[in-house]
């Protein structure tokens, strides 16, 4: 009888291997070249040698039935429109972070949000109490990937992962590294599923294979998905209360500081800023209060005071003019769950315009 996906992923998460070390492995065998590949989607994976290749590696790597592992991964099927997916915009494509923030701070995603919280709000509570990451931090994550559960997805996981793990774009320019990445999250899901039993094509999830309310890879439910309301499985698909402990966990895994902003607001010396040394670092918080201030950027408020590094984030507006804040090192931990700076001052002004909604609503 097959196992649902949260409890088999639940049972074997503490035995995941690293990233690290599944990376080594991974490396000594590079992806094939557009050349030496037969034509995206016109051969089977179960008859693509570097697809069985990789199915019996797996198996040793991770001691699994290599003939299961082969006729579960030559099930998948190639998706003709997830390569393209991956593809960066075309050169000359203005970022526009206006226009971008509308897409997730608006009235339908604030008003979903709302109903999330005031369903969540305990569970909520405890994990701002239990991790020290802020209630409107996680319903922006849960807002913007999946409007509160949604819109998680309808893409076979394992046909997701295969496609991108075997017919990654040439034309991305960091094909081999994308391609080796999505080969270690093929590897770890179905080792998940796997030891488990649970049948490997059930699970839905982005273009991506990212899975549940949170949007977690493989990899990351392996090593941050936790039991939030103690039931003894971890359900990031179904369970509210264990997306909410999850997210919060995962930011506290990536560097999140209790009680930290997130950002500043931040103006500049009339006689001129040296931006280009300022914006060096990009997202990286690497300078002080004090040397952003001596390069020309001051910061607003408290956090003239602040103690810890920043980093002047630059958010382009098309043809006006750039919108600037002084990121912490919380900002950064935003970013970790997706590398934007557009992405996570998203994520932090959803979840304040569901707080400000939700006590208006009181």
């Amino acid at each position: 009888m097959l196992k649902p996906l949260s409890l088999a992923l639940f049972l074997i998460a503490g035995s995941a291997l690293s990233t690290g070390a599944m990376a080594q492995k991974a490396s000594k065998n590079p992806p094939p070249s557009a050349a030496s590949r037969t034509v995206q989607g016109s051969t089977p994976y179960a008859q693509r040698p570097d697809a069985m290749q990789f199915a019996d590696d797996l198996a040793v790597r991770r001691d699994l039935d290599p003939e299961w592992v082969r006729a579960t991964l030559g099930q998948a099927r190639f998706l003709a429109q997830v390569p393209k997916l991956m593809l960066p915009p075309t050169r000359g494509t203005a970022k526009n972070w206006a226009a971008y923030k509308s897409r997730f701070v608006e009235p339908i995603r604030i008003r979903a949000g709302v109903r999330f919280w005031q369903k969540n709000s305990a569970a909520l509570a405890r994990a701002e109490r239990e991790y020290g990451v802020p209630a409107d931090i996680i319903v922006g994550i849960v807002g913007v990937e999946t409007i509160y559960g949604q819109h998680m997805g309808n893409f076979r996981v394992i046909d997701a992962l295969a496609t991108l793990a075997f017919d990654f774009p040439d034309a991305h320019p960091r094909a081999q590294a994308r391609t080796e990445f999505f080969r270690r999250e093929l590897e770890q899901f179905l080792s998940l599923v796997q030891r488990n039993g649970t049948d490997p094509f059930a699970p839905r999830g982005s273009y991506a294979g990212a899975m549940g309310l949170g949007q977690f890879m493989p990899s990351s439910w392996a090593r941050y998905a936790v039991d939030g309301n103690g039931d003894g499985q971890i359900d990031l698909f179904g369970s509210a209360e264990d997306a909410i402990a999850s997210v919060a966990n995962y930011f506290i895994a990536h560097g999140w500081t209790p009680g930290m902003p997130t950002h500043y607001a931040v103006s500049f010396d009339p006689a001129g800023a040296d931006m280009d040394t300022l914006l060096a670092p990009d997202i990286l918080p690497t300078f002080s209060a004090a040397s952003m201030a001596a390069k020309g950027a001051i910061v607003q408020g408290a956090g003239a005071q602040h103690s810890g590094p920043l980093a002047l984030v630059e958010l382009q507006n098309g043809d006006g003019a750039p919108s600037y804040v002084a990121g912490t090192e919380n900002f950064y931990a935003i970013t970790r769950y997706n590398w934007s700076s557009y992405y996570a001052l998203a994520v932090i002004e959803l979840g304040q315009a569901v707080a400000q909604a939700r006590a208006g609503a009181r």
